[in-house]
């Protein structure tokens, strides 16, 4: 046979895959086939969870993904150099459209490669914007689908596809799928976990519980470095934050929980009684068992400086109740590989996998309820139990949830004076303000076009820890968070000194012309603007809030109030009018020192509402020979601890080797704590044989709503003062406002003038179509007087409607009261009255109704708050109606337990009455505070020029 000769001038075929390229392709075949396994697991989990709303992410999983991520990175390698040979080898190929269905099939498979690296959200690319990532996230799980597609088309012109081989390992990596699947499907992810009662024992009397029922460890909870390396925005704010100095770094803490160990120790043999702190200040040592050792190091034990951690909030899994006391249930958080290595790589690595799949992270550490005022609520409200102070079972603390849920701010009291444009319906909306950031986690929160964390320094009014470390920038922070949450108003004068003498109001910009050698009464308000609880809260046993007043005429100080005296290392008068409580023990000794266990009543509430004014007078005698105007000026001051605190303070932590700042040994602590002036006002009147023109400016708040504060805080001080604030909502009716009527109608119930009541509520109805109108306090106050007219039918249609109704208004501006339990309680009552009212009339069937419904409502208050005095004393009456006498057992020894202990309290109120004279006549119904007291000094500082 003659040999084959080549055609001249033709050029031999190139082959498509050479020898060595086709071990490349072996290598990426098998390694596409182990990625094409492993993604199927990862898209069947996410497939499962999606279907189930459970979670089945778990350690196996996240080895998974990893494996997933190296696979990835290594198939890129010989992907590219199979691929630019094969083009290089086929570019001139005849199949024009083979050739073509390559070029796209390469251009597929790198942008698959691309978005998966882009996933990775390696270096500074963190794809932070959600439409980016998820249009990214789309194209990598949809492209592979089209890739195949394109492989099958560019094959037809190839050799023929080994479907047996691949068929039979599709099957294979199936079953091993489906397997793994079976297996994990058993065991999803509770998120939510309770907690075994079996466990509660380690941590009464606190609420708190463990996950398991066991302890935690440590580093478990102190791995807030872990969480810099992400989020350091977040962790810069946390790290000057009060919760960051929640334990025994913080010196008033620590010199009040040192108290309370040592007295425990003392009275029950262990410190166990002391854990009613913990649960809140002390976490760590707490849950990981470190906390009951009566020897437990509170200076050098790495423990006892950790503070409220990032995971400790992060790791809660459930509120378990809004009773406070740290009811919430807490676990070791699962993290993802190498998360505690201190291998660098290994740590990158875990830090690329949680970058790459955050959600299971996110899930572990971000909850719903983290974004509610109910998760706040486990330790910013607070019952004293009778392990802490051997007293009662129950005793009320701080509480800021509940005056906050039924604040006009949340928009869940129909009965407050004033109501926000939208409701705040969370504490992070004014204590975690949002602020620009680039941390992994940073969102477009709003419509600023801009990446925002929350700020995690939680701004408040804690200036005072602040202080003691030498933070001056968080001193501003809550500065500036302070600015503009209150009003002080210099609002009138009235003749003769007297609560009933004539009153000139309001001032500015005209002023009336005082005549020396007379007294004057000075009113003035203070009104809460911003807050969504009570002013002062928290602390207030401690928080040193008072009106500082200076009188002066030609330069000289002619009265004063409020003064702080630098003799008495900076005390406040004590005879200035306090924004406070003054707590007391059961002996009448004042609660000087946060000693919670000694906690026993108060002389008295000075706390303002939010969105309501407090009236304060003040008693000025005038010179009998003044040459010049006299100024008035008025400051709302606060200082976060008093001198007599700061005092115990200094004295503890010396005794510990730790001094506080300003501490100096041998002599008394001078307060030096940061005063903040709140809000402030100033006045000058012109004086009658005095030829001086005076000018005052005029506010710049509406004169209606100047009466109406000042009536609000006389309505606030109870029957003494009724008929002045009376007049004052007259004044507000007579300048065509709502709130004049609504607020009379108030003050007529409380004096029993309830014709009056219903005429001054047909009066406000004819505003209801006028845009803001709270029909909601309307239909409250006439169930309110229906209810004392014996108008039961109508009083029970008032309040269903308050608690029911829901306009498009109240939707849109967020409010919602149905959770207004002194509402619902008002309406279980009605409900009760109305069924006795029926037995009597022989309806006996529809009595029983009335009484179920009844003791629905009440039910109601107790799902809210579970140890509401008013709901508890009404079941045990309802229940006897329906001759349930256990129920109604159990619910009188609740109502029982729940009740304050009036008779102790007189003892204590009486014994403090004699101890302490200036807080005996802060106590009084009516209070005249005096500008000129005997024992006035002028103190260093009071002078014009200041």
């Amino acid at each position: 046979m003659p040999a084959i000769v080549p055609t001249p001038g033709k050029k031999r075929p190139v082959r498509a895959v050479s020898d060595r390229m086709r071990k490349v392709l072996h290598i990426v075949f098998a390694l596409l086939a182990i990625l094409a396994t492993n993604a199927l697991y990862l898209a069947s989990i996410t497939a499962l969870e999606w279907y189930t709303g459970k979670t089945y992410q778990n350690y196996f999983y996240q080895y998974m993904f990893l494996g997933h991520l190296i696979l990835g990175l290594i198939f890129i390698i010989p992907f590219l150099i199979f691929g630019i040979n094969h083009m290089l080898a086929s570019r001139n190929r005849r199949n024009r459209r083979a050739v073509k269905i390559g070029y796209a099939l390469f251009i597929v498979s790198i942008v698959v490669l691309v978005t998966g690296l882009l996933l990775t959200r390696a270096g500074g690319f963190d794809l932070k914007n959600p439409i980016a990532r998820r249009t990214i996230y789309w194209l990598h799980v949809i492209l592979p689908l089209v890739a195949v597609w394109m492989y099958w088309l560019h094959r037809l012109v190839g050799p023929r596809i080994k479907w047996r081989v691949g068929l039979g390992y599709a099957t294979f990596a199936a079953s091993l799928v489906g397997i793994m699947l079976w297996a994990q499907f058993q065991d999803p992810r509770q998120w939510f976990a309770v907690g075994p009662e079996t466990g509660v024992q380690y941590f009464e009397p606190s609420l708190a519980r463990t996950a398991s029922g066991n302890f935690i460890p440590a580093h478990a909870l102190m791995n807030d470095a872990y969480c810099k390396e992400c989020h350091p925005d977040v962790h810069a704010g946390w790290e000057k934050s009060v919760h960051r100095f929640s334990s025994f770094n913080n010196p008033p803490y620590l010199t009040s929980v040192m108290e309370t160990r040592e007295v425990s120790l003392e009275r029950d043999g262990s410190v166990q009684a002391s854990r009613w702190c913990a649960g809140c200040h002390d976490p760590v040592p707490f849950f990981s068992g470190a906390f009951d050792d009566p020897e437990f190091d509170v200076v050098d034990h790495p423990t006892a400086h950790a503070g409220i951690t990032c995971t400790v909030c992060h790791a809660i899994t459930n509120v378990n109740s809004t009773r406070g006391n740290a009811d919430y249930t807490i676990e070791e958080p699962q993290h993802y590989p190498f998360a505690y290595s201190d291998n660098a790589i290994l740590s990158w690595v875990n830090q690329q996998l949680v970058k790459a799949k955050p959600s299971f992270h996110k899930k572990t550490f971000l909850k719903p309820f983290h974004k509610t005022a109910e998760f706040c609520s486990t330790c910013h409200k607070v019952h004293l139990p009778y392990e802490l102070n051997n007293y009662k079972e129950f005793l009320r603390g701080q509480n800021h949830y509940d005056n906050y849920l039924l604040s006009g701010v949340s928009g869940h009291a129909a009965r407050s004076f004033y109501y926000p444009p939208k409701a705040q319906v969370n504490c992070n909306g004014c204590h975690m303000p949002l602020e620009e950031s680039n941390d992994f986690g940073a969102q477009f929160f709003d419509d600023s076009g801009m990446l925002t964390v929350h700020d995690h320094l939680f701004p408040a009014a804690n200036t005072g820890i602040a202080w003691l470390l030498d933070h001056s920038d968080t001193i501003e922070a809550h500065q500036e968070f302070l600015n503009g949450t209150m009003r002080v108003d210099l609002f009138g004068v009235r003749e003769d000194a007297q609560i009933d003498g004539r009153l000139t109001a309001p001032l500015r910009p005209e002023v009336p012309e005082l005549e020396p050698g007379k007294k004057y009464l000075l009113e003035a308000v203070i009104r809460t603007l911003k807050l969504g609880h009570l002013f002062t809260q928290g602390t207030a046993d401690s928080n040193e809030v008072w009106l500082d007043v200076t009188v002066t005429s030609g330069g000289k100080v002619i009265g004063r109030s409020g003064a702080m005296d630098p003799e008495e290392e900076n005390e406040v008068d004590p005879w200035s009018h306090f924004v406070n409580v003054f707590m007391l023990d059961k002996d009448g000794n004042r609660i000087n020192r946060r000693n919670p266990q000694n906690i026993f009543t108060p002389l008295y509430n000075h706390q303002i509402p939010p969105g309501a004014g407090q009236t304060v007078h003040y008693e000025l005698q005038l010179p009998e020979e003044l040459s010049a105007p006299v100024e008035v000026e008025i400051k709302l001051q606060y200082r976060k601890f008093d001198t007599e605190y700061m005092q115990i303070v200094d004295e503890a932590t010396r005794e510990l080797g730790t001094p506080i700042r300003g501490s100096v040994e041998g002599e008394d602590y001078v307060n030096e704590l940061p005063v903040t002036t709140l809000a402030s006002d100033r006045i000058v009147f012109p004086v009658s044989g005095v030829d001086v023109v005076v000018e005052n400016p005029a506010d710049d708040f509406p004169v209606w709503q100047r009466w109406n504060d000042y009536g609000i805080g006389l309505l606030l001080k109870g029957k003494a003062e009724l008929r002045q604030a009376a007049e004052a909502f007259e004044q507000v009716e007579k300048l065509d406002r709502w709130d004049g009527a609504l607020n009379l109608a108030r003050v007529y119930e409380r004096e029993g003038r309830l014709d009056d009541a219903v005429a001054a509520l047909q009066r406000a109805s004819a505003y209801e179509d006028e845009p803001g109108y709270p029909r909601w306090t309307w239909a409250w106050l006439s169930g309110v007087i229906n209810r004392q007219q014996g108008y039961l039918t109508e009083a029970v249609q008032n309040l269903r409607s308050v608690i029911n109704e829901r306009t498009p208004d109240m939707v849109e501006r967020g409010f919602d009261f149905s959770l207004d339990y002194e509402v619902i309680n008002l309406l279980g009552r009605t409900l009760l009255d109305q069924g006795r009212q029926r037995a009597r009339q022989g309806k006996t069937e529809e009595a029983r109704q009335l009484w179920k419904e009844s003791v629905l409502e009440y039910q109601k208050t107790l799902a809210i708050d579970a140890e509401n005095l008013a709901a508890h004393y009404g079941l045990s009456q309802v229940y006897l109606e329906l001759d349930e006498p256990e129920k109604a057992a159990e619910h009188a020894r609740l109502h029982e337990r729940f009740k304050p202990d009036d008779n102790a309290a007189g003892r204590a109120v009486r014994l403090a009455r004699e101890k302490y004279p200036a807080a005996n006549h802060a106590a009084e119904a009516v209070v005249k505070y005096p500008l000129d007291r005997d024992d006035f000094v002028e103190q260093e500082g009071d002078s014009a020029e200041e």
